[in-house]
C-alpha cells in the first residue's frame, strides 16, 4: 500500500469516525485549558510578583504527576478509558467552576490558587496517560502517526487561540471569566465521548487482582528500561522537558520584568510560541510515515535549543516573539515525533505505563525546570538561567545525534507487530 502523505495522511485519519468526534470536542476543551493557564499565571504574578511562585504554581501539577503517573498508567492499562476520561474531565470542571466563584468574589489567595492547581494536578495525572493511550483505539493503525499529530496540532492550535481570547478577557472583562470560560468548553468534550461508538481497540480484557500493580509499574519500568530505542527517546524526553521547555512556565516575568508589558504581552509571547507549534503540528501530521522521524526529532531538540537560547538574549519583544515561534516549532516536532515513535514501537499491552512515564516527564518536567530557573531569579534574573537551559539541550543533542541510526532502526524498521525489549549491550 502506498504511504499517506500531506492532505490524504489527515483526511485518512478523520475518516474514522471516533476519532473525529473526540477531535471535535477535545478542541473546545483544549481552548478553555489555555485560558484557564493565562489565567492562572497571571493571577499568580499579580498575587505575588514572584518569579519564585510561578515555578511553585508550575510544581503543582509536578508533583501529582510524579508521585501518581505510575499508578496512573497501570489504571489506564485496566479501565474503560473513555468512561474514565468523562470522569477527569467532570473534576476539572468543578475545579475552574471554584476558582471562577472565588476570583470574582475576592476571596482567592495565592495558597488557595495553588491547592486547587494541586487538586487539578491529581486529576491530569490520571488524565493525561488515558488521553494519550486512548488516540491510537480510535483509528487504523496506518493512520495513527497522523492522528497524533493532529492531536498535538487541536492542542497547540489552542495554544494560539486560547491566549488570544485570555488577553481579551483580561483586559475587558478581568481574570474570574477566563475560568468560568474554561468551564463551560468541558460541556462540548463531555458530549463528544458521550456520542463516541463502538470499534475502540485495546480495551480491558478482564478484571486483574489489585495487588498486581506493583508489579505491573514494575514491569512498566523495565520495558521502556530494556527497549534500545525507548530507552534513549524517554532521556531525550526528560532533558527537553526540564531544560528546553522550562521557560514557557516563566512567561509572566518575561513579559513583565524583562520586555515591560502587561497582560497582553503574555499573550503576544504565548500566541507566538503557539503559532510556531501550529505550523509544526500541520507539518508533522502531514508526513504520514515514521521513515526518518528519529531524525527530524533529533534536529528539533537542535532548533529548541537555539532558538532558546536567542530567546534569553533577545532585545526587544518583537524579536523575542520571533524567537519563541521557533522554539515553539521546534517543541511540538519532538513531542509530536516522540508520542509518534513510542506509541508505534511499544506493545499495546504496555500503552498505558509507558505513555504514563511519557506524560509524567513531558508534562512534569518544565515545571521542575521553571521551579529551579525560579529559585535562581533573585541572583541571576530570568535570562541567565534560561541560557544554561538551553545551553544543555545543545549538549543532549550531540549525544543522541551519535546514537541516531541505532534508535531509527529500533523505532521506525517496524512490522505489523510492535518492537520487543532488545538488550542496550
Amino acid at each position: 500500500m502506498a504511504k499517506l502523505t500531506g492532505f490524504s495522511a489527515i483526511r485518512s485519519a478523520f475518516a474514522n469516525r471516533n476519532f473525529r468526534l473526540y477531535t471535535s470536542g477535545n478542541v473546545c476543551s483544549h481552548v478553555g485549558t489555555w485560558v484557564q493557564r493565562i489565567a492562572v499565571g497571571w493571577l499568580t504574578w499579580q498575587l505575588t510578583k514572584s518569579a519564585f511562585w510561578l515555578g511553585v504554581m508550575s510544581m503543582a501539577d509536578l508533583l501529582p504527576a510524579v508521585l501518581l503517573a505510575p499508578l496512573a498508567g497501570a489504571v489506564a492499562d485496566r479501565v474503560e478509558r473513555i468512561q474514565a476520561i468523562k470522569v477527569t474531565q467532570a473534576l476539572a470542571m468543578v475545579q475552574a467552576i471554584t476558582l471562577a466563584v472565588l476570583t470574582w468574589t475576592g476571596l482567592i489567595t495565592i495558597e488557595i490558587l495553588l491547592g486547587l492547581t494541586f487538586f487539578l494536578g491529581i486529576v491530569m495525572a490520571f488524565n493525561q496517560p488515558l488521553r494519550l493511550a486512548t488516540i491510537p483505539s480510535l483509528v487504523e493503525r496506518k493512520d495513527m502517526a497522523a492522528a497524533i499529530s493532529i492531536n498535538s496540532l487541536s492542542f497547540n492550535g489552542s495554544r494560539v487561540v486560547g491566549p488570544a481570547i485570555a488577553g481579551v478577557v483580561i483586559e475587558y472583562f478581568g481574570i474570574a471569566p477566563c475560568f468560568a470560560l474554561n468551564a463551560v468548553t468541558f460541556v462540548a468534550f463531555q458530549v463528544a465521548l458521550f456520542m463516541l461508538g463502538a470499534g475502540q481497540k485495546d480495551r480491558p480484557t478482564g478484571a486483574k487482582p489489585i495487588g498486581n500493580i506493583p508489579l505491573e509499574i514494575m514491569e512498566g519500568v523495565l520495558y521502556c528500561a530494556r527497549h534500545v530505542g525507548i530507552a534513549p527517546m524517554i532521556v531525550m524526553v526528560a532533558f527537553t522537558a526540564v531544560l528546553g521547555r522550562a521557560y514557557a512556565e516563566l512567561l509572566p516575568g518575561f513579559a513583565d520584568e524583562v520586555f515591560g508589558y502587561g497582560a497582553d504581552g503574555l499573550a503576544m509571547l504565548t500566541s507566538s510560541m503557539g503559532a510556531g507549534a501550529v505550523i509544526a503540528g500541520a507539518f508533522m501530521a502531514g508526513r504520514g510515515t515514521l521513515e526518518g522521524l528519529t531524525t527530524v526529532v533529533i534536529r528539533g531538540v537542535f532548533v529548541l535549543g537555539v532558538s532558546v537560547l536567542a530567546f534569553t538574549i533577545a532585545p526587544s519583544i518583537w524579536a523575542a516573539m520571533v524567537c519563541i515561534a521557533c522554539s515553539g516549532y521546534a517543541a511540538v516536532t519532538c513531542s509530536v515525533g516522540q508520542q509518534t515513535l513510542l506509541q508505534s514501537a511499544m506493545s499495546p499491552t504496555m500503552r498505558g505505563r509507558v505513555m504514563s512515564l511519557y506524560g509524567m516527564i513531558a508534562r512534569g518536567g518544565p515545571s521542575l525546570g521553571a521551579l529551579i530557573m525560579g529559585s535562581l531569579h533573585n541572583w541571576f534574573g530570568l535570562r541567565w538561567p534560561v541560557l544554561g537551559g538551553a545551553a544543555a539541550c545543545l549538549v543532549l543533542w550531540l549525544w543522541v545525534f551519535r546514537r541516531r541510526h541505532r534508535m531509527a532502526k529500533a523505532l521506525e524498521n517496524i512490522a505489523d507487530e510492535p518492537a520487543t525489549e532488545k538488550s542496550a549491550g
